[in-house]
């Protein structure tokens, strides 16, 4: 597995930079315009176009693949979405921004096409699941280290997109010199949202309410704890301590949902993510240390909500229809997320910086009763007969669905991995 890794590294390391920079840039861009006296509902409203890019991306962004070949699509989508970079702090006009926030969404989700079928390709079913888990860990960090970058300069210069700008450039270079074969991409199959709603309605419902409220949080989370007065490195601990909560909070929440049924762990944990945020709302002004914590609970246990979605889904498909429904219910997280910030922002703008965590703990406490309400009118998979529960987010799930360790009869488990991330259960 060591010697797969390292023959991955320039992969890996083209990575790190293109999502550490994009991250970075997201953050960047909603202080900013905090900064600049939008309102709040503005900033929700041009931020949301990247979600609305994304989803036409991966809708679309590998017929430009399938034309150009690998690495010239990954040298387009990334001079693109560096272009993008360098134009945002020329004119601060919503109107541009917005624009420009699809175009960068759009080449963002080609990126991770390309990386991720990279990755796909180089999985066999002796390692797909442990290389499943490497590429997550390194998405996190990545994501949580491009949070930290806010301290090395001021949000209202240029300098700051100059930095994510390079960074997103910086990662054509290990990509284009690797001598890794370029992959095949296939068509993509989807089992359609009716199909799903007939068999699984509490995992489409959680796939979208997660996409809303996660995105939410990422796009508007930032302009939240600028408004309540945390300086700039409290900032950037507020997303990244949310950002790797997410990670550490996925091994418990594997374990339980292989051992016991997954509707009611979808319940106890949209309950408890519910008064995480309501406490948040509240302590903002408060008690600020406090928030780093509440917040970060809120989020670890939300994003936590979108595989066992997948899962509670997969257990209820034929197993030839596993990858169709993933791909729908990654359509259905970005038709969330597209709601998420709007929604966010329209709340804290008649709320105060409060209204975006009352208006999270109020969909997640109708999710839970919308859940219990199906645990009580409809059967319960039996343990025994539970799909292995496998820990995935939409944001490393673009073009990830062939390598879920699924989707291997003889994917390796967790008696064979001692110590491993990811096996049978997930990580």
């Amino acid at each position: 597995m060591t010697r797969v890794v390292f023959a991955m590294s320039a992969l890996i390391i083209s990575l790190i930079l293109l999502v550490s920079g994009n991250a970075f840039l997201n953050t960047l861009l909603g202080l900013r315009l905090n900064i600049d006296q939008f309102s709040t509902a503005t900033i929700g409203w041009v931020l949301v176009f990247y979600s609305v890019g994304f989803v036409v991306g991966t809708l679309y962004a590998d017929r430009v693949i399938r034309r150009a070949g690998h690495i010239r699509a990954f040298a387009a989508f990334s001079a693109l979405l560096a272009c993008a970079t360098l134009i945002y702090p020329m004119a601060v006009e919503p109107y541009l921004w917005s624009a420009l926030r699809v175009v960068s969404g759009f080449a963002m989700a080609g990126l991770m096409i390309i990386v991720e079928s990279w990755f796909s390709a180089s999985a066999t079913n002796r390692n797909r699941a442990t290389l499943f888990a490497v590429y997550q860990v390194v998405f996190f960090i990545a994501v949580a280290g491009g949070q930290l970058l806010i301290n090395l300069g001021n949000p209202a210069d240029f300098m700051l997109f100059s930095l994510a700008a390079i960074l997103i450039s910086a990662a054509l270079i290990p990509l284009s010199i690797t001598r890794m074969e370029a992959p095949a991409i296939g068509p993509s199959i989807r089992v359609g949202f009716p199909a799903i709603y007939e068999v699984a309605a509490t995992g489409l419902a959680g796939a979208i309410l997660c996409g809303m409220l996660i995105t939410g949080f990422y796009t508007m989370g930032p302009v939240y704890a600028s408004q309540i007065g945390l300086p700039m490195d409290r900032i950037s601990y507020f997303m990244a301590g949310s950002i790797l909560a997410a990670m550490i909070l996925a091994w418990p929440i594997g374990m339980l949902c292989d051992r016991f049924d997954r509707r009611r762990i979808m319940l106890i944990t949209s309950l408890v993510a519910g008064v995480a945020s309501f406490a948040t709302a509240f302590l903002g002004q408060l008690m600020p240390a406090l928030v780093l914590f509440t917040s970060a609970l809120f989020v670890g246990l939300t994003a936590a909500i979108y595989p066992i979605a997948v899962a509670i889904t997969n257990d209820r498909m034929e197993s030839n229809q596993i990858v169709g429904a993933s791909t729908t219910l990654l359509l259905a997280y970005g038709i969330g997320s597209c709601i998420g910030p709007v929604a966010g922002a329209l709340m804290m703008d008649r709320l105060g910086p409060g209204g975006l965590f009352l208006g999270n703990s109020l969909m997640l406490f109708l999710l839970a009763g919308y859940v219990s309400n199906r645990i009580r009118h409809t059967t319960d998979v039996p343990v025994e007969d539970q799909e292995a529960f496998v820990m995935t987010t939409p944001e490393v799930a673009v073009g990830m669905a062939e390598m879920d360790p699924r989707n291997d009869e003889n994917a390796i488990t967790m008696d064979d991995i001692d110590g491993d991330l990811v096996g049978k259960h997930g990580y």
